[in-house]
């Protein structure tokens, strides 16, 4: 019988805990899955509501065909003069104050004040330009129909007003900063082997649950990303605090949207500002005569502009009457013409092709963001988008609901978030730059950076708590 010898092998050194690595990757992950958990409903309202929009040309053709278009057009359209006193007689109260020429199967729009409303509606009466029969009336926005309004207003602030319109920037605020972290995190998983097909497509041969739901959520964002950035950039140019400091900005660098000057007396115009009829329209003395409406053919001639104008009529005769181009398809077209109708001479002109680039950009930005500056091909990239935004959101709200413990004693209604101290992890030189650029965007973007900045305290405090509550267990 042998006896093995003993072993002289040592034992086995126990496993060192190694510091985790240290990078953006868990912050990152941790402030998109609070950002998705919580502005990801202000998104979905914002994506229902944004798809309605896109189609409001159709809806409103469809439901004001009588005012807006005419059945059986003639070849050639009766005088604006008569158009418009056609309209006068309808309405007979007001001042008149613009007039969109009717074209083709389109009606001739003429908008009067009404001492009922604000400056920012009016009533406008449409005309038959071939026949000068009135086909209707209405009371507009912004030349925008009633429903066309509605559409709007629920976009952009849930008929709330002011208020609602917290929501909205708030969506725009977030969503550029939720797209790019989720660019950047897909781009991060595929670390070693990162491919065209592999960043694009989902994980097909992934089996069922979260892997293959992430999968198709972050392939998909990506095809997204481009897009949602301009929306989320264009919808902020007309947001009320990012908005506001955008238009600061643009007047800083003297590329706000230039404007004719009005001004016949010789004395300075007044500052041009947001008006909806007129620009840089100067102050008219008590005993001025008014403007003549029998003018405006003879103005329209003058001004020589091609394709859809308005006419902005002015208050009296010391003032310039206004052609303005107003053609959002692309090429767009936006050429301004100030006429003095008693010479009927052209007394300023600004012309699109002058305009400052940011302000070029910026018309183009809004064309794009209502779908109107590539038509139907316009409204079905945004419906996409719109569509796409809505099932990455349901996506990604399916991954939290399959990350949720399931065993027994550890069922939850979804998913744990990721790690609390994830700054923690951030290289010094990441704070450094990171923590300036961050509070810069804050500022600029107020409802981007007050949120983030409460999130920030509640998850400290949060974790504050739950700290304690562990010593005192020991």
């Amino acid at each position: 019988m042998s006896v093995s010898a003993p072993s002289t092998e040592a034992p086995p050194l126990p496993r060192q805990r190694t510091a985790p690595a240290r990078g953006f990757g868990p912050l990152l992950l941790r402030l998109h899955f609070y950002a998705g958990i919580i502005v990801a409903p202000f998104l979905l309202v914002a994506a229902l509501t944004g798809l309605a929009y896109a189609f409001a040309p159709q809806f409103e053709r469809a439901i004001y065909a009588d005012e807006l278009t005419v059945g059986d057009p003639g070849t050639a359209p009766r005088p604006l003069a008569e158009q418009v006193a056609a309209a006068r007689a309808t309405h007979p109260a007001g001042d008149l104050i613009l007039v969109r020429p009717g074209a083709g199967d389109t009606t001739t729009q003429v908008d009067f004040t009404s001492p009922e409303l604000d400056e920012e509606h009016s009533h406008t009466v449409y005309v038959n330009p071939y026949t000068g029969a009135v086909t209707g009336q209405l009371t507009t926005w912004y030349a925008t129909t009633p429903f066309k309004t509605w559409l709007d207003d629920l976009h952009r602030n849930l008929h709330l007003g002011d208020t609602g319109r917290y929501y909205s920037e708030f969506a725009a605020s977030w969503l550029s900063i939720i797209a790019v972290g989720g660019l950047v995190l897909w781009w991060r998983r595929q670390r070693g082997n990162r491919t065209a097909r592999r960043l694009l497509t989902p994980e097909l041969s992934a089996k069922k649950g979260v892997r293959r739901t992430r999968s198709w959520h972050a392939a998909t964002g990506v095809w997204l990303t481009v897009g949602l950035l301009v929306l989320s950039a264009t919808g902020l140019t007309w947001s009320r605090y990012a908005g506001g400091n955008f238009s600061t900005a643009l007047d800083s660098l003297r590329s706000g949207t230039p404007s004719v000057s009005t001004d016949l007396t010789g004395s300075t115009p007044a500052a041009a500002g947001g008006g909806h009829h007129s620009e840089g329209t100067a102050t008219a003395p008590a005993d001025a005569a008014p403007a003549d409406p029998a003018a405006i053919d003879a103005v329209v001639t003058t001004a020589g502009l091609d394709g859809p104008v308005e006419v902005a009529v002015p208050a009296d005769a010391t003032t310039a009457w206004t052609v303005t181009q107003t053609r959002n398809l692309w090429p767009v077209g936006r050429d301004s013409v100030a006429v003095d109708a008693a010479g009927a001479t052209v007394v300023d002109r600004v012309d699109f092709a002058d305009w400052p680039l940011l302000a070029k950009l910026t018309r183009w930005g809004i064309n794009a963001h209502m779908g109107t500056l590539f038509g139907v091909v316009n409204q079905l990239l945004l419906a996409a988008l719109a569509i796409g935004l809505i099932t990455v959101i349901v996506w990604g709200y399916r991954m939290w609901w399959q990350r949720r413990p399931t065993r027994t004693g550890r069922r939850t209604v979804a998913g744990a978030p990721p790690a609390r101290g994830a700054w923690q992890q951030l290289p010094t030189w990441g704070i450094v730059v990171g923590v300036p650029l961050v509070f810069a965007l804050g500022w600029v973007l107020p409802l981007f950076g007050v949120p983030l900045l409460a999130f920030l305290i509640v998850d400290l405090a949060v974790g504050a708590v739950r700290g304690r509550t562990a010593q005192s267990r020991v």
